[in-house]
């Protein structure tokens, strides 16, 4: 850990209002603040790395909301990380059923696209031919341990075509100004391969030719914020390797685009995973010059207002954590919704807090994720929207399961989704 970022931080307490965790507990160890206070202690010798640290920092959400609040610039992402990965290393939380669930996850299945692929087919097959709805409605998930039972309404809806089969790996528009690679995630493959295809649209209808790699690896976000950096910067290296192969050179790109909140805000981060990696540390920082978050790209070369509206409705703005509070982009978002005929935008309160999902911060916490959820729908409700604009699969995927418990009919939709959605209704309307 590098001792200077924990000197940065003056305990002023500015960052404890923006702590879901402290606002939740109003305990100081459970504020940004506190847990670097710790980190402290251990890093001078004073304490050590304990089962209870452990607990601490796997109870953060990691919404980085504290980065925006604190006025030293105090790194608490790097610290996060880092600590984390010291208690993976040390092993103060090992247990046989946690460690077996952390290598079929992390390590095993999410380092594999293609038996990923494999198993979201299978989950497919199972909610297309009727079982999922049927269990459901037999009420069968009740017989499940506690810890499945709050499981299975966070299973994603898998699609029945992935990227690689929806948008072919180099597409051009007439005329081209600008050359991009689209990045297309692991989970979000399985379950927002229309989101993906959006993208695409989006994008050509912005006059950039399309580079799309095959079967691309996880970003490795999830595997940096639970503790794997080896396996983080293995994932970094195979999806520079991806986009270098399909466009011949990342020199080559103005730009390389994410549309995930959360996985933008790690992938920018390859040139700091990767600055002692002899072969790949230039080109890592090649990649964070030219990775852009979609909404950023787009409000940087000019976005184009659709000539007509995909249909009249209310939409409200929730914002990715990762997205307001990790790439700071918050102004972005909301241009492009506003400049979608037909739409009138209500904003959120509480608009940039945290939902509950963070990762996989819904399945290891799943008591805190629901109060946060409970919260966020709340704020919903008030406002009145028939349509909620989320930009990251996981608060997707999370807003999406309360509404659904709630009986609520909103629908979640990604911005650029409702901006594809307008231009093919202009396109028909020609």
């Amino acid at each position: 850990m590098d001792y200077s970022v924990l000197q940065q931080c003056m305990h002023c307490g500015l960052c404890l209002p923006t702590c879901p965790t402290y606002d939740e507990t109003k305990l100081e160890r459970n504020s940004p603040r506190g847990r670097i206070s710790l980190m402290r202690a251990i890093a001078d010798g004073e304490m050590e790395l304990t089962k209870a640290f452990g607990e601490e920092m796997y109870y953060c959400l990691g919404c980085l909301a504290c980065t925006t609040a604190c006025p030293a610039g105090v790194n608490y992402a790097e610290l996060f990380e880092v600590a984390r990965a010291d208690i993976e290393t040390k092993g103060v939380l090992s247990a046989h059923k946690r460690d077996l669930v952390r290598w079929l996850t992390v390590k095993f299945l999410l380092t594999r696209p293609r038996l990923l692929r494999g198993v979201g087919r299978l989950l497919y097959f199972y909610q297309a031919i009727g079982l999922q709805s049927l269990v459901r409605k037999l009420r069968l998930p009740a017989l499940l341990p506690r810890s499945l039972r709050e499981l299975e309404p966070l299973t994603p809806t898998v699609k029945r075509h992935f990227s690689d089969a929806l948008i072919r790996e180099v597409e051009t528009p007439t005329p081209s100004r600008y050359r991009v690679g689209l990045l297309t995630g692991c989970i979000q493959d399985l379950a927002y391969s229309d989101l993906n295809r959006d993208t695409a649209d989006v994008l050509l209808a912005h006059d950039c030719e399309v580079f799309t790699p095959r079967l691309q690896s996880c970003c490795g976000s999830l595997h940096a914020h639970n503790g794997e950096v080896e396996l983080a910067r293995e994932m970094a290296r195979r999806n520079i390797l991806a986009v270098e192969k399909s466009a011949g050179s990342l020199e080559k790109l103005d730009a390389i685009i994410s549309n995930a909140g959360g996985c933008g805000s790690h992938l920018k981060n390859y040139a700091h995973l990767l600055h002692d990696d002899p072969v790949f540390a230039a080109r890592a920082v090649l990649w964070s010059q030219k990775l852009k978050d979609i909404h950023e790209w787009l409000a940087q070369i000019g976005i184009r207002r659709p000539a007509a509206a995909a249909c009249a409705a209310r939409v409200t703005y929730h914002e990715s954590c990762h997205l307001c509070h990790g790439q700071k982009i918050t102004r972005q978002p909301r241009e492009l919704l506003r400049a979608i005929p037909g739409l009138e935008l209500v904003e959120l309160a509480e608009s940039n807090w945290c939902c509950g999902s963070a990762g996989i911060y819904n399945i290891t916490q799943p008591e805190m994720s629901k109060k946060l959820l409970d919260r966020k729908l709340g704020h919903i409700q008030k406002t009145g929207a028939s349509v909620v604009a989320s930009a990251n699969p996981g608060c997707s995927l999370q807003l999406q399961t309360g509404l659904r418990e709630a009986h609520r009919s909103v629908r979640v939709a990604h911005p650029i989704s409702l901006l594809a959605e307008a231009f093919r209704q202009a396109k028909r309307a020609e």
